[in-house]
């Protein structure tokens, strides 16, 4: 297991930097390849020469009968993948040539054999990857499974002239989700439990916001009842923040708008009495939460009287660089002592959402009160608006430069300072993005990075769901390009972050940190993607940059 975990690490790293050791023989036009593409293939070519004055092809078999679905992904530069008829000719392009992996999919025919042109100019190099291959007997119409015994004994009790009374007095006894020990087929494992989220009457459509899958997903009605439900089965150490979306609208529009639809009915569930923040202004306001029985302890969350509070100073700042201004708010712990050896300092993006959602200053009084870290001050650096941040925060060399040469020489004239051993870059999601982007290009500043669910999906001019976004993972092979630098990691994930690429992005980036001889400690949380969940995580990757980095000692 060592050993394929070790070469499947150096194989990342090798095909982001481009490098063609595996690629196959080239093919010319008129020869059949030894070699069948199948499900998990992963292949690299070279288009040999057709004749002279025409254009070169490389024609691939894939392994799937009639009927099957085939789904995959292609990347050449200049070149365009076709699917071909018996006699060789083409009749349906997969993808357009602009050299970014994209991905295609295609049913096999009924007499047409699954055949793959390659079509473009002579000795180029491309590679072509069979994702699955999902055979026409093993597609169906989902049938709607009911996981939770109890709804399935309230399927039996509608099926006989029963109805929902009961069951809804005892859910606002109780409260929801229902969580249970087991599910119907008693399949699950001594740490795992079955979450059922429920809604009373919908017409349409009822969506979970925040749901253990990462996505917005539909809930299922309990044959014609007034009863809307969706199970998921998941850790006994989980904890989940979520809405519920009634009849939300369904209507034509791009990816982006029509996901965001759901916003316009999102609100609290109304029999889960447990809730944030905890005086919401109206059903719409703040979220559900539902701790599972072994979410872990988290002691540096809350204020006490035996800890010292420090201080927060806001103030506006202006950018030449940037040109625009922002609030940053200086954090300093109690007793804190400028320009003392030891000291650490964090450049937080994100900085309004950091102090009110996640409340950092009292995590940082905690852990330092606890000598769990050296004495650490903070630097909460906020966004001029949302639109600014989707511009600055990924990957963007303006912003670099507007932290080290206007924010960090503020931060000095303030006393607060530290070496770069001692700063850590901090920030989620997109910030995640850009503290190690600006560890990157800035490392003799910036000598530690703390990423909370990073979004390494990310590429120049590519939005999240959206089409011929570009290929993804700019960032990573940035890295891998590079000379390793001087710069320690913490990434954390959540296990729910599926459906985003947050989880496996993440996880592909640790790895190849490893692989170049990166100090990388990467840890997933039992949660989804929000600061809900980042709050219980963050003052671990703290304690493990700060706390127990080699050679240091706290008095």
């Amino acid at each position: 297991m060592i050993q394929r975990t070790k070469r499947l690490t150096f194989l990342a790293v090798a095909l982001l930097t481009g490098w063609m050791g595996l690629a196959s023989t080239p093919l010319c036009a008129d020869e059949v390849p030894s070699v069948e593409l199948m499900e998990g293939s992963v292949h690299r070519g070279v288009v040999a020469s057709q004749k002279e004055n025409s254009a070169a092809r490389s024609i691939l078999h894939v392994n799937a009968n009639p009927g099957a679905f085939v789904r995959g992904a292609f990347r050449g530069e200049g070149l365009k993948l076709w699917l071909v008829d018996s006699r060789g000719e083409r009749f349906r392009r997969l993808t357009n040539g602009d050299g970014a992996m994209a991905t295609f999919m295609f049913v096999v025919g009924e007499h047409v054999p699954a055949k793959l042109q390659v079509f473009g100019a002579t000795d180029q190099t491309y590679e072509l990857r069979i994702d699955s291959i999902i055979p026409i007997t093993e597609q169906f119409q989902p049938v709607d499974r009911i996981e939770s015994p109890t709804l399935a004994a309230l399927l039996v009790k509608l099926r006989d002239g029963g109805d929902t009374k009961d069951f809804w007095d005892s859910i606002a006894r109780n409260g929801s989700p229902l969580v249970e020990d087991n599910d119907s087929e008693k399949t699950l494992r001594d740490d795992q439990a079955l979450v059922t989220f429920l809604w009373r009457g919908a017409e349409h459509n009822v969506r979970i916001f925040g749901a253990p899958s990462g996505d917005h997903d539909e809930m299922q009605r309990l044959g014609g009842s007034d009863v809307w439900f969706r199970s998921y089965v998941v850790s006994r150490k989980a904890r989940i923040n979520y809405r519920l979306a009634p009849d939300v609208p369904v209507f034509e529009g791009s990816f982006r708008d029509r996901r965001r639809a759901i916003l316009a009915t999102a609100q609290r569930d109304p029999f889960n009495p447990k809730f944030e923040p905890s005086d919401p202004v109206d059903p719409f306001d703040g979220s559900s939460v539902v701790e599972l029985p072994d979410a872990p302890v988290v002691p540096w969350l809350k204020p006490s009287r035996q800890t010292p509070a420090g201080t927060v100073e806001t103030q506006t700042i202006q950018s030449e660089i940037l040109q625009n201004q922002r609030d940053v708010h200086f954090y300093r712990p109690a007793g804190y002592e400028p320009n003392a050896a030891g000291n650490a300092l964090l450049v937080v993006f994100d900085g309004d959402r950091y102090l009110d959602e996640v409340n950092l200053p009292t995590i940082l009084d905690n852990l330092t009160t606890a000598k769990k870290i050296p004495s650490t001050a903070a630097v909460l650096v906020s966004n001029p608006s949302p639109k600014t941040r989707s511009v600055e925060l990924p990957c963007n060399d303006d912003f670099v430069r507007f932290l080290t040469d206007e924010l960090l020489p503020l931060v000095r004239d303030q006393s607060i300072d530290a070496d770069r051993e001692n700063t850590v870059l901090v920030g989620a999601s997109y910030g995640g993005l850009a503290s190690s982007y600006a560890a990157l290009k800035a490392s003799d500043v910036f000598g530690n990075v703390l990423s909370q669910s990073g979004s390494y999906w990310w590429s120049p001019g590519g939005e999240f769901g959206a089409v011929d976004s570009g290929e993804p993972n700019w960032l990573i092979r940035e890295y891998v390009r590079a000379d390793q630098k001087p710069v320690r990691f913490v990434l954390q994930a959540g296990t729910f972050e599926t459906a985003s690429r947050i989880l496996p992005d993440n996880r592909h980036f640790r790895d190849c940190l490893r692989a170049k001889g990166y100090d990388v400690h990467y840890s997933e949380f039992v949660g989804g993607h929000g600061y809900f969940h980042w709050r219980y995580a963050i003052a671990d990757g703290l304690i493990e940059l700060l706390g127990n980095s080699p050679g240091k000692r706290l008095n």
